[in-house]
């Protein structure tokens, strides 16, 4: 018999489970983190002891929830627990009085989300750089030690996600001064660029090349959107190609909502496909 329940740390292994059979990038650090900042809105399917599914969402304040990490053991596939987590889990948004809902769909994922009622919103790649390809880089000048400012991040991303990226900052972060910021972690399969929010491409490349810097010889992985002409010609210019494409999709939680502002051509790498 099957149960629906918050999860717990003590789910790490069968999570981890979860998200190598997809062949995704999150490492047990990139869970524990997500359950942290989920709390009660990071949920699974129980069976006989086994998480077998998952949804996480994310509050951004009232303005957004970011929904993420929807998976599903192989071998409990078919049976509607991702339909069956992500009804829960908006009903529960919609109580807590959540304005909106986001989240980047993979081709497999859309239907499902757009029977709930997400609309697309815009595409968002993958790119993806191999082991020992691309230009040697090493830590540019004017490069600095990142403080958050919220402010500065929720003009470009269009919410409040200061409890995000202050967990992210600790696994590394720098920032260019008057122009904008860059993170980056490790990965199960590869080290990890974003999010990165710049006012110029000449100050992203910088951030580019300290996160390279950082990581040298490693699979990288880099998520853009491919409307930001910018951001596309610095991944083409220092040796990634597209490997993924996904598609953002929003739902409005409550009727007559403003739509969250955003600004694409400032966000030269999205956090992750968790994050938004």
């Amino acid at each position: 018999m099957s149960k629906i329940r918050q999860l717990r740390t003590t789910d790490l292994p069968d999570l981890l489970v979860l998200s190598q059979q997809a062949g995704w990038n999150q490492t047990a650090a990139d869970w524990e983190r997500t359950l942290a900042l989920c709390g009660e809105f990071a949920i699974g399917v129980e069976e006989q002891g086994q998480v077998v599914a998952s949804t996480t969402a994310i509050r951004y304040a009232q303005d957004l929830a970011w929904i993420g990490m929807v998976l599903t053991h192989t071998e409990h596939r078919g049976q509607g627990h991702a339909r069956t987590l992500m009804e829960h889990t908006l009903k529960h948004l919609r109580l807590a009085g959540i304005h909106w809902a986001k989240l980047d769909a993979t081709e497999l994922g859309r239907p499902i989300y757009a029977k709930l009622g997400f609309e697309d919103e815009c595409p968002i790649e993958r790119w993806k750089r191999p082991a020992g390809k691309g230009p040697e880089t090493r830590r540019p000048p004017l490069v600095h030690d990142y403080i958050v400012d919220p402010s500065f991040d929720r003009a470009y991303f269009g919410a409040y996600r200061v409890p995000l990226l202050n967990a992210l900052c600790k696994e590394g972060a720098a920032f260019v001064v008057g122009y904008g910021y860059a993170m980056g972690r490790a990965g199960a399969q590869a080290a990890y660029f974003g999010p990165c929010v710049v006012r110029t491409r000449d100050a992203a490349r910088k951030l580019v090349e300290w996160f390279l810097s950082n990581h040298p010889g490693q699979e990288l992985y880099w998520d853009l959107f491919p409307d930001n002409s910018d951001a596309v010609q610095l991944a083409i210019d220092y040796g990634f190609e597209p490997a993924r494409h996904l598609t953002r999709m929003s739902l409005a939680l409550r009727p007559g909502t403003a739509p969250l502002l955003r600004n694409n051509a400032s966000v030269f790498a999205i956090a992750g496909f968790e994050y938004g």
